[in-house]
């Protein structure tokens, strides 16, 4: 089977930001299918140019084939420019897609929800199936946190919400809070394949001497954020949770990553006159398991929105990977799962007291974080690992596939 994937934040194992596309692809490619991915060229994590031209052809070591294509460049700049970006790819992506011979699937994914359109059209010209993932209820979570604010724009991403999900033929979640809004808004066939992550590539037992040799980090109780640094991430009160830990020196909050708030939470810090505050940039995937290895705890935090409650970050698969104890600001489905592994801490969304309370908790405990960091390894190993998950993903391709043959 050759599937065409069109993602424009596609990220693989060399770069920052989320991999699990560049994982299910690997995976789908081992079992014998081919992959193609039409992708941007502005790294939707850092905003830095990873191609340049109309586009770029690359094949990894297992051979996904990876096309860049032409994107307007200034991703972060504004609404506007992000607008602008996607638009230009969701036109680009379309010429180049037509490009590709013999594609039995598309593989639509959203945010952003306009590269959707461009994957049914693909599949409507290659009379191929199309598949649809929703990885963010997008514009529900747009509206939820006031970025998209204008009635006409609602109705107009609304609209195109609605129309995407009942004209796949099938609908992939990746959280089983998403499964019941894509219902009601004309999914026909839904099937749950949640984030997960790939198990093999963390040893629980590291203690990431080289990254905190590297960073002065040697003897200290590392709190680790790593990830995006959004407006939905809710980091400031992280600071404010490292100002109430000030006391303590031998505890110090470790950022990695990157995104539109950076610089804002930068001279955040400096205002808040913090000395137990790192900011560091954002690392590889494949260098990740370094970075979560000199971790103590680590940390995932959302804004407390009433959305984001049916949401699975990704970030908390790779730190139980990681056997590390989780700090939990984000309630609901993940909480959930967090709770039933026994693997961290839950505290209110928006509590920077509690998130301080949490951290000394197990700063006084040591013993209590490296259990808890056991027990959600195990946990994931049993029911997010992403060599299980990538063989659902397959199965509910082929289904979709034979499909095709079935009604022609």
């Amino acid at each position: 089977m050759h599937i065409l994937l069109i993602h424009q934040a596609f990220a693989t194992l060399g770069e920052p930001g989320g991999t699990r596309h560049h994982e299910l692809s690997r995976h789908l490619v081992a079992l014998g299918h081919r992959v193609t991915v039409l992708t941007g060229q502005v790294s939707y994590l850092t905003g830095q140019h990873t191609a340049s031209g109309w586009v770029q052809r690359e094949v990894d070591d297992l051979g996904v084939v990876i096309w860049r294509c032409y994107s307007y460049p200034a991703w972060h700049r504004s609404f506007i420019h992000r607008m602008l970006s996607f638009f230009s790819f969701m036109i680009s992506s379309l010429v180049n897609g037509i490009r590709v011979r013999e594609i039995d699937l598309v593989w639509g994914t959203s945010p952003p929800m306009f590269q959707g359109l461009t994957a049914w059209l693909l599949a409507r010209l290659k009379r191929a199936r199309f598949l649809f993932e929703v990885r963010d209820l997008w514009p529900f979570f747009a509206v939820a946190v006031g970025v998209l604010r204008q009635p006409l724009l609602i109705r107009l991403s609304e609209w195109l919400e609605r129309f995407l999900y009942q004209k796949a033929d099938h609908v992939v979640v990746n959280s089983p809070g998403y499964v019941e809004h894509v219902r009601l808004r004309g999914a026909r066939a839904v099937d749950l394949i949640p984030n997960g992550v790939d198990v093999s590539m963390f040893d629980p037992h590291a203690e990431g001497e080289s990254f905190r040799r590297t960073y002065g980090l040697e003897g200290k109780f590392v709190v680790l954020y790593a990830g995006a640094h959004g407006m939905s991430n809710d980091l400031e009160v992280v600071l404010s949770a490292a100002e109430r830990l000030s006391d303590h020196p031998e505890v110090v909050f470790v950022f990695v990553g990157d995104g539109k708030e950076k610089l804002n939470l930068i001279a955040r810090s400096e205002t808040m006159a913090l000395q137990n505050v790192c900011f560091l940039p954002p690392v590889a995937k494949a260098e990740m398991p370094e970075v979560l290895a000199a971790a103590d705890v680590c940390v995932a935090i959302l804004k407390p929105v009433e959305a984001y409650k049916t949401t699975y970050p990704n970030k908390v698969f790779d730190y139980m990977a990681a056997g590390r104890a989780v700090v939990l600001a984000v309630d609901g489905v993940i909480r959930e799962v967090v709770e039933d592994a026994g693997a961290g801490v839950f505290v209110p969304p928006g509590d920077s007291e509690a998130l301080a309370t949490a951290v000394n908790r197990l700063v006084a405990d040591p013993e209590e974080g490296k259990h808890m960091g056991m027990a959600g390894r195990a946990y994931v190993t049993q029911h997010f690992n992403r060599p299980a998950l990538a063989g659902k993903m397959e199965r509910v391709m082929e289904a979709v596939h034979r499909g095709r043959s079935e009604t022609e």
